[in-house]
């Protein structure tokens, strides 16, 4: 099992002195990769890059380039960048997003998203191979454009420069079954979040088998690089209390009644009463409430809390799991030394 280190959303500006210090920790350690999310905030590819200029070995990825935001072509363009800039170091993983953000912010139609990620991450290894002028015609992308007030005059280019790696890593993050098994088929790595090691296999182990078998490809092809959050000390139920409002605010508030992905994800692990009251309170604005119904037992499947000894204990179920890359998300650099002593 490699290490990652997660980023998640940040205040880059008083946030950015110690991501650095957490990065060059984590590059010390021998971590793998860090990674970075966005939202409607900051965006994921500026801090990616100034940490890569920050470390030496560390990899550096998306979680996640967020589809909408972006045309494939220019993500396969920045991707190829990151990749010369930082001597191969760049990993880049997308993301769908879910209908609020991509219509409510990007204003970009949400769509069909399988049909949308095969056809985005299909252009993205087009734009690298280099084989040919890119050419896509498909039901969401249109390349040269031959749409509406299209001028005629679009012409199938060729990206001008070469990647430092001929085949640069594409990781998606998935949820849903169906996204999953997608994930598996095409894609070099799966971004789950809230993932339960006790629980995936009931969850995802058919759908990735699925994935895995429509690819061609085996289990040892495919990086299964999951979140978790680590908080050491020795006072489990307060550490519990620092993780709730994260698990609130996704399984409440993160999506709209009956569109919310990680409500759903709660559900399909067994807490589907837990899950209803809590999206009823978030969405009523009783945001302290639905964090006090987090159950315990939800907190425990999902994170490392508590002192080194408990810490260790239950990493072991993640071992055991289909995790190849565990990402930790911690402020603590205490937090990234136990996960190396433990792992590494």
């Amino acid at each position: 099992m490699r290490l990652g280190i997660s980023f998640g959303y940040q205040d880059w500006g008083s946030g950015l002195p110690g991501a650095i210090a957490l990065a060059q920790e984590a590059d010390r350690l021998g971590y793998e990769s860090g990674w970075v999310a966005e939202a409607y905030g900051t965006d994921a590819i500026t801090p990616v890059t100034w940490l890569l200029a920050h470390t030496e070995r560390l990899k550096m990825g998306t979680a996640i380039a967020q589809m909408p935001a972006r045309a494939p072509a220019m993500t396969a363009m920045t991707a190829t960048t990151l990749d010369l800039m930082s001597g191969g170091r760049f990993l880049l993983g997308i993301g769908a997003s879910g209908p609020q953000v991509s219509e409510g912010w990007y204003g970009e139609r949400y769509g069909k998203p399988l049909a949308k990620t095969r056809e985005y991450v299909s252009i993205l290894r087009q734009v690298w191979a280099r084989e040919a002028p890119l050419e896509h015609h498909g039901e969401h992308y249109d390349i040269p454009y031959t749409g509406p007030g299209a001028t005629g005059l679009g012409k199938p280019l060729k990206l001008i420069v070469h990647p430092r790696t001929p085949s640069l890593p594409v990781y998606i993050a998935a949820i849903g079954p169906k996204n999953v098994a997608l994930t598996a088929e095409i894609a070099d790595g799966w971004l789950p979040i809230f993932y339960s090691p006790t629980r995936a296999e009931a969850v995802w182990g058919e759908a990735i088998e699925t994935g895995l078998a429509a690819g061609g490809r085996a289990a040892a092809d495919f990086d299964v690089a999951a979140t978790v959050s680590v908080i050491v000390g020795d006072d489990v139920e307060r550490l519990r209390d620092l993780a709730k409002p994260m698990v609130a605010l996704y399984v409440g508030g993160m999506g709209a009644r009956g569109k919310n992905f990680y409500n759903d994800l709660a559900c399909r692990y067994g807490y589907e009463a837990e899950a209803a009251e809590i999206q009823d309170l978030y969405l009523s604005g009783k945001k302290q409430e639905a964090t006090a119904l987090v159950p315990d037992d939800l907190v425990d499947d999902v994170c490392l809390i508590g002192p080194r000894e408990r810490i260790a204990d239950r990493l072991e179920a993640w071992k055991e799991s289909r995790v190849t890359t565990l990402v930790v998300g911690a402020t603590q650099p205490e937090a990234l030394r136990v996960m190396a002593e433990l792992v590494l």
